[in-house]
């Protein structure tokens, strides 16, 4: 019963925001008594916790698979993209801004997990590009690894980019493109030309 209730609130919060759904919304979706939900948890706050966590330990997961799997970076970057996009493709713009101004703690401490698992995955991408030479020489990984952590956050912004002109797989598909043609190398851009082109077939 906890797993049914965990399943139904992430996929609730994920489409309406966390503030938007209640306890008596959870309730008859699930189709059990509110009585019975707080018996698993003992407040809203401690579920929308259990939700972000186990979503962001799937996510992280999904991911460290994709980067075991020592495929081409360039490849491996869009893998990642796909992989993401099947867990967010549900989620409102609203979701993250409800989270953020209603459980602000909980946000913090999920965006503080994001940009760790952000930064380590993207660091062995660019250093495994360079290995292979199709990410130029001359660029600073560090400096690179943040620009893309940040403009991947950014792009979530809904004021900047909304959804109605920027559906949420094209817009990382746009700014993906962006930052790999920054810093790849003639031999990477053959590579990422053909992904780039096996994705519109």
């Amino acid at each position: 019963m906890k797993e049914l209730i965990l399943d139904k609130a992430t996929e609730l919060f994920l489409n309406l925001g966390v503030k938007s759904v209640t306890m008596d919304d959870l309730a008859n979706e699930v189709g059990i008594s509110k009585k019975t939900i707080y018996t698993h948890y003992e407040n809203k706050t401690k579920l929308v916790q259990e939700c972000t966590t186990r979503l962001f330990d799937k996510i992280s997961e999904g991911i460290n698979t994709i980067c075991a799997l020592g495929k081409n970076p360039i490849e491996e970057l869009y893998d990642i993209k796909k992989y993401i996009i099947i867990y967010i493709k549900d989620e409102k713009s609203s979701s993250q801004y409800q989270l953020q101004k209603y459980y602000p703690k909980i946000a913090h401490h999920l965006r503080t997990k994001q940009n760790a698992l952000m930064q380590k995955c993207t660091f062995n991408n660019i250093k495994r590009g360079l290995e292979l030479g199709i990410y130029r020489e001359d660029i600073n990984i560090e400096f690179v690894s943040r620009i893309y952590i940040s403009g991947m956050t950014n792009i979530q912004d809904p004021k900047m980019f909304p959804t109605n002109l920027f559906p949420m797989d094209r817009l990382q598909s746009y700014f993906l493109e962006y930052y790999l043609r920054g810093i790849v190398t003639p031999k990477g851009r053959k590579f990422l030309e053909e992904i780039i082109h096996s994705h519109q077939e």
